[in-house]
């Protein structure tokens, strides 16, 4: 993988590691402390919708689309 498609990946990192505080910020503030067994379901949701509403936004990496060996 060269520089540049990793350079492509990192605001797509840092905008999924944003939505993950902001998730887990707003649990906090507004629903309580409950630990970690309410807030990691949240933050495996998000990790697993990102990629997938990014893509149907239009708006995903190109290294996301690639597939090794092609």
């Amino acid at each position: 993988m060269n520089w540049r498609s990793l350079l492509e990946l990192v605001p797509h990192y840092v905008a999924s590691l944003g939505l993950i505080l902001a998730a887990v910020f707003g649990l906090r503030t507004f629903v309580g402390n409950f630990g970690i067994l309410v807030e990691l379901p949240v933050v495996i949701a998000i990790i697993l919708a990102y990629p997938t509403i990014v893509r149907w936004l239009g708006v995903a990496p190109s290294g996301w689309e690639e597939r090794p060996g092609d």
